[in-house]
C-alpha cells in the first residue's frame, strides 16, 4: 500500500502512548468519536489467524494515511496446543493521525478470540479499555484449560473494562449459509468477520482487503467469495449492532512525514529491499547464501522473488555451507551476503575469521532474538552485540552497523554494504525480532537519493620489483582506506593465493615470519578503526546534564520517553548509535558532557560494558531480556529516577 503525503513534518509525540480527547459527530443514528490515536491488539489461538488480521488492517491503516507501529507476538511452537496460554498469538497496532514511535504501551482494544487470549492479554489493558470477545469459545471446557473456574463474561472481573460479547463463530457461520462449506470450513474465516468488525469501528479502507483476499484465493474462488462474505459480514454487524453506538475516527497523519511516496514496510523487507539496492548501487550482483532460521528467513523468502534484479539465492543445507557459498561469491566479484540469527552466528564464525583473513567484502545480516541456545526463537533481544565484536578465535576484527527502525533497515543495509565494499572487510549488520516482524510508514527513495557503491575491481599489475618486473600483489593496500584490491578470478595476470593460514603483506604469501603476523594483525585492526563514520549526533534542546544512549531498535521507546519528560519540563538529552564498531570519532567528547549517562539495552548491558571499557565512563546500565522491547512509561520513569538521582 501506497499514500501521497505533501506537507512536512510539523507535529511531535509529547506523550507517545495516551490516547487523548475526543470530539463526537452525529451521522445517522451512530455516532463518530474522533481520536488522535488508537492503540489495538488482536489475539487468538496461533490458529486463528492473527497475524493475518492484524497485518491487513495494518496495511488499510497504511494506505489511509495514518502514522503506525506494529509488534507481531507469536509462539515458538509450529503448533502450539489449541486454546492454551503458550499458544497465544497476538497482533498490536498503534496508529495516529501525528507521528508515533511505538506499539504502544498499553492497548486501548482488546479482541479476544478465545478464554486464552483473554487470560494472556487482559492483564496488559488499561481500565476503560473496550474488549471484544468471541462467546462462542468461551466453553466450560475451554474456561478450565486456561485456569478460569468461573466465566470472566459473568463473575464481574471485567467491569472496569467495555465488553462486548459477541458470537463470532456463529454469526460468521450463518453469514455463509449460502456457500458449499462444512462449518469447520466456514469457521475459519472468523477472522475476517472481526476485521470487518474493526474496519468499521475505525473507518477503515475495505477494498485493498477485498483484493488480496480474492489475489490470495484465487485458485479457490469459493473459499475467496466466503472470507469476502464474512469480512462484509463483520463490517455490517458493526453498522447494524446496537452494542457498537460509535465508531471511531482517526485521521491521516498529514503532517506527521516530509513529502513523498510512502508504503508501509516490515524491518525484514526493508531490510531486503536495501540489499537489492545496494547491489544495483554497486553495479554487481546480489549473492545471498542463507539457512532457514526465525527470524531472518524472511529476507530469503523476499529476495528469491528478484531475480529479474540479478538477485541469486541460495538455501544451504545448514549455516556453515551457507556463508561459506556466500564467502566464495565474494571471491567471484559479487555483493554476497548471509543472513541469520544468534546461534547461526555462532556457526559461522570460523568462516566470518576466514572473510576477515581474506579482506572480502561480507556482509553477515544477524537479526537477533533470545537466547542462549535455542532460547526464545520467536521473541526479540539485542543480545548479540559481543558476539558480533569478538564471538571468533585470534584478532578478527568486524564493523558494526545497527538499523533503528524497520524503515531504517534499508538505509543501514545500504551502509552496511558502503562500509564492506570501501574497506573489503565482512560486516555485521545487527537487527532484531522487534524491527524484523514490526513495520511503519517509509518514504520510497528517489535512485538519486540512493549512494554512489561503485567498485573498481582490480585490472592489471600494481607493483614493480626492483628488476622491473609488474606483478600483482594481492595484499598491496590502498593508502587511505588500507583496503586490498579485488581482483576477479579468471582476471588475465592476476592470478593469487587465498586461504586462512597468514599471508605475507603485499605478495601475499604464506607467512609464519612473528613481525608480519604482528604487522597484518594491527593492519586489519587499524583498518577497521580508520572506518570513516558520521560523528554521532546528540538531541539536547534543553542543556540537559542527563544523556540517555541507545542502539538499535530501542530507538522508539527512548524517543518516546524523551518526548514525556521534556513534555513535563524535564531536560534530557537523547543520541542514538548506528556505528557500533568503530564508534564515531566524536562519542567520547560527547558522554564527558554529561553528568550522567544512561545506556538501555535488550540484554544484560552489552553496550554499557564497552562504553565503561573505551571511554572510562561511569555509564548506568538499564536492561531488560523478557523477550519483549520496553514501554515507553517504563524508560520515563528510570530516566526521571536519573535525572532526579
Amino acid at each position: 500500500m501506497t499514500s501521497q503525503v505533501s506537507s512536512p513534518a510539523e507535529q511531535a509525540d509529547g506523550a507517545d502512548e495516551t490516547v487523548v480527547g475526543a470530539q463526537r459527530k452525529p451521522v445517522g443514528t451512530k455516532d463518530v468519536r474522533r481520536l488522535d490515536r488508537v492503540i489495538i491488539r488482536f489475539a487468538g489461538d496461533s490458529g486463528d489467524g492473527m497475524q493475518l488480521t492484524g497485518d491487513r488492517f495494518t496495511s488499510e491503516t497504511a494506505s489511509f494515511g495514518n502514522d503506525l507501529s506494529t509488534l507481531p507476538n507469536f509462539p515458538a511452537e509450529i503448533r502450539a496446543p489449541a486454546g492454551t496460554l503458550p499458544g497465544v498469538s497476538s497482533f498490536q497496532l498503534h496508529f495516529a493521525d501525528h507521528d508515533i514511535l511505538t506499539p504502544g504501551d498499553a492497548p486501548n482494544v482488546l479482541v479476544a478470540m478465545n478464554p486464552a487470549a483473554l487470560k494472556a492479554n487482559v492483564g496488559d489493558l488499561p481500565r476503560g479499555a473496550e474488549i471484544i470477545v468471541n462467546t462462542d469459545e468461551f466453553t466450560k471446557r475451554a474456561m478450565q484449560k486456561v485456569g478460569y473456574d468461573t466465566s470472566p463474561l459473568e463473575d464481574g472481573s471485567l467491569d472496569g473494562y467495555r465488553l462486548h460479547p459477541v458470537p463470532l463463530t456463529t454469526l460468521t457461520v450463518e453469514a455463509l449459509t449460502e456457500f458449499d462449506l462444512s462449518r469447520k470450513e466456514a469457521e475459519r474465516s472468523k477472522n475476517m468477520f472481526a476485521l470487518g468488525l474493526l474496519s468499521w469501528m475505525y473507518h477503515r479502507p475495505t477494498e485493498g482487503t477485498e483484493k488480496f483476499l480474492q489475489s490470495k484465493f484465487a485458485k479457490k474462488p469459493e473459499i475467496a467469495a466466503a472470507n469476502i462474505a464474512a469480512y462484509r459480514a463483520g463490517w455490517n454487524f458493526g453498522e447494524t449492532t446496537e452494542d457498537f453506538a460509535v465508531s471511531y475516527e482517526v485521521a491521516p497523519a498529514a503532517t506527521a512525514f516530509p513529502p513523498g511516496t510512502y508504503r508501509n514496510i516490515s524491518g525484514n523487507l526493508s531490510l531486503a529491499y536495501g540489499l537489492i539496492a545496494a547491489s544495483r548501487q554497486a553495479d554487481l550482483p546480489l549473492f545471498l547464501g542463507s539457512y532457514p532460521i526465525t527470524p531472518a528467513s524472511d529476507i530469503l523468502h523476499e529476495l528469491s522473488r528478484h531475480k529479474n534484479f540479478g538477485v541469486r539465492t541460495f538455501q544451504a543445507e545448514d549455516e556453515i555451507a551457507g556463508i561459506g557459498a556466500a564467502l566464495g561469491a565474494a571471491f567471484g566479484g559479487s555483493l554476497a551476503v548471509t543472513t541469520t540469527s544468534g546461534p547461526g552466528v555462532a556457526l559461522k564464525s570460523e568462516t566470518i575469521g576466514l572473510a576477515v583473513s581474506l579482506e572480502l567484502p561480507l556482509l553477515v545480516v544477524d537479526i537477533q532474538r533470545g537466547g542462549p541456545s535455542t532460547g526464545l526463537p520467536t521473541k526479540t533481544e539485542q543480545a548479540d552485540l559481543l558476539q558480533a565484536m569478538y564471538g571468533r578465535n585470534g584478532e578478527a576484527p568486524v564493523p558494526v552497523v545497527a538499523p533503528r527502525t524497520p524503515a531504517d533497515c534499508f538505509d543501514a543495509a545500504l551502509e552496511a554494504a558502503r562500509i564492506a565494499l570501501t574497506y573489503r572487510t565482512p560486516v555485521f549488520l545487527l537487527s532484531d525480532g522487534y524491527l524484523a516482524n514490526g513495520s511503519e510508514p517509509w518514504r520510497i527513495p528517489g535512485t538519486d537519493e540512493l549512494p554512489d557503491l561503485a567498485v573498481r575491481f582490480a585490472q592489471g599489475p600494481n607493483h614493480t620489483l626492483d628488476d622491473g618486473t609488474e606483478v600483482f600483489w594481492p595484499y598491496k593496500r590502498d593508502p587511505h582506506t588500507l583496503a586490498r584490491p579485488w581482483a576477479v578470478p579468471g582476471t588475465p595476470g592476476l592470478e593469487h593465493r587465498i586461504g586462512g593460514i597468514e599471508k605475507q603483506d603485499g605478495t601475499g604469501n604464506i607467512s609464519y615470519d612473528p613481525a608480519n603476523h604482528d604487522f597484518m594483525v594491527r593492519t586489519r585492526q587499524a583498518k577497521v578503526d580508520g572506518i570513516t563514520v558520521p560523528d554521532l549526533e546528540v538531541d539536547d534542546p534543553d542543556g540537559a546534564r542527563t544523556l540517555v544512549l541507545g542502539w538499535g531498535s530501542t530507538y522508539g521507546p527512548i524517543t518516546a520517553a524523551v518526548r514525556r519528560l521534556r513534555t513535563a519540563g524535564e531536560p534530557v538529552a537523547q543520541a542514538h548509535l548506528r556505528h557500533l564498531n568503530p564508534f564515531p570519532a566524536n562519542l567520547g567528547a560527547v558522554l564527558k558532557r554529561y553528568d550522567k549517562v544512561v545506556v538501555p539495552e535488550m540484554n544484560l548491558g552489552q553496550l554499557a560494558t564497552l562504553i565503561r571499557a573505551k571511554y572510562l565512563v561511569d555509564a548506568q546500565s538499564y536492561n531488560q531480556v523478557n523477550g519483549m522491547p520496553f514501554k515507553a512509561e517504563q524508560l520515563a520513569t528510570v530516566l526521571k529516577e536519573a535525572i532526579d538521582g
